[in-house]
């Protein structure tokens, strides 16, 4: 079994799992996840909120993935270039 089937397992078993299950795994994990946490820096913090907000007052429209993935592929393409 891949790791995405096995991430896709656990995930359907914590939603129905009873809290005595869910905090012995917490437990097994608890310092592994606090290692893990991503911290923002202030820059990027910044950038989401100025967007957010254009995307709030309608100055910037957002786009669908399918857009997206078009332009994703586009800039790819001039790199290889």
């Amino acid at each position: 079994m891949n790791t995405a089937a096995i991430r896709q397992k656990l995930h359907n078993y914590l939603e129905v799992a009873n809290d005595k299950k869910v905090k012995a795994i917490y437990t097994m994990v608890e310092e592994a996840i606090g290692e893990t946490e991503v911290e923002y820096s202030d820059e990027l913090k910044a950038e989401l909120d100025r967007r957010y907000a254009a995307y709030k007052s309608g100055a910037q429209k957002p786009l669908t993935a399918a857009d997206s993935k078009k332009r994703i592929q586009k800039l790819l393409k001039s790199r290889r270039k």
